[in-house]
């Protein structure tokens, strides 16, 4: 009941900020606010909840941007179909580099999805004629329902976070099943699920599958937000940032995950005003967090509202 609750407060809130942010600069951030959310609930569910640790999602975040920006662009389809291919594109590949991967643990995990992220980044950059090498390309559409284009920041935010409100209960019910028990099981000790009879080999596909494939569709909205791609903006740094929102929100709390990409997503915009000290006080922030609230931002909003629910009770029985 809790979690419904939670979720109807940040519907409302995710429906009204646009007329409250009435900036378009500021409604622009919370669009890629929305689309980082996207790979980091995914991510959370990847990293938090079954324990497996990628640094290559930015692969995953890049394969969808430029699989649907190609096909856009170059094919003339539909940002529709082409968003659709780009998740089919970076599932199959998920799956594929999945198989040998996934049987690593770890920091060996880390080390072979972050080889897989270079990988893309060279691809991207070597094939000129396709991508546009480093340059990359633009004059990617927006997307459009008929007459109707998603052509302003306010209409391309309620596309992006409606699509992560209905990701947000998807994977809320996940975590409250039966492949969530598994998933949980697989990160305390693998080992011990799999003597319980949990197929960890397949609960760790799917998983690595859907987050793969969910970040490529936050890439195709990228790209068609954006309306230009380069790889630049799909390195190492990206993939190491994102599980960076994950680790900062809370790993195994999904709502962590969003204020974690609200949190990095918007700060360095409010840091420019410090000129050369940004980065200084920016790592300053994050070591912070990490020293005091070894659980998150989620875990901080919980020991707040346990504290406020504290003194609500003594009041009530009054």
């Amino acid at each position: 009941m809790k979690h419904y609750i939670s979720l109807a407060f940040f519907i409302v809130v995710v429906m009204g900020l646009p007329m409250i942010v009435r900036n378009p600069y500021y409604v622009g951030t919370l669009v890629f606010v929305g689309i980082y959310s996207l790979i980091t609930i995914s991510l959370s569910l990847l990293l938090g909840y079954a324990g497996q640790i990628s640094l290559g999602h930015a692969a995953f975040y890049g394969i969808g941007a430029y699989t649907s920006g190609l096909l856009a662009t170059r094919c003339h389809l539909s940002p529709w179909i082409g968003l659709v291919c780009a998740a089919v594109v970076a599932g199959v590949l998920a799956y594929s580099i999945g198989r040998p991967v996934l049987k690593l643990r770890g920091h060996y995990l880390a080390m072979a999805t972050l080889g897989f992220g270079e990988i893309v980044y060279i691809f991207l950059n070597s094939t000129v004629e396709l991508t546009g090498g480093p340059s990359g390309f633009g004059q990617i559409p927006r997307f459009a329902v008929g007459a109707f284009s998603f052509k302003n920041d306010t209409r391309f935010y309620y596309l992006v976070w409606v699509t992560v409100i209905i990701l947000l209960v998807l994977v809320l019910n996940v975590i409250n099943s039966r492949i969530g028990r598994a998933l949980r099981s697989i990160h305390g000790s693998e080992t011990a699920a799999n003597t319980m009879g949990v197929n960890t080999a397949s609960y760790k596909m799917q998983v690595f599958v859907f987050s793969a494939a969910v970040s490529s569709i936050a890439g195709a909205y990228y790209a068609h937000y954006v309306t230009f791609v380069s790889p630049a903006t799909f390195d190492a740094n990206t993939s190491i940032l994102l599980v960076t929102m994950v680790i900062i929100g809370g790993m195994s709390n999904v709502w962590g995950a969003i204020l974690g990409a609200l949190l990095l997503g918007t700060l360095p915009e409010y840091l420019r005003t410090f000129g050369d000290y940004d980065i200084l006080i920016y790592g300053a922030i994050m070591l912070i967090i990490m020293m005091f609230a070894p659980e998150g931002l989620a875990g901080i909003a919980a020991a707040v509202k346990r504290k406020f629910e504290g003194t609500l009770v003594p009041r009530a029985a009054a």
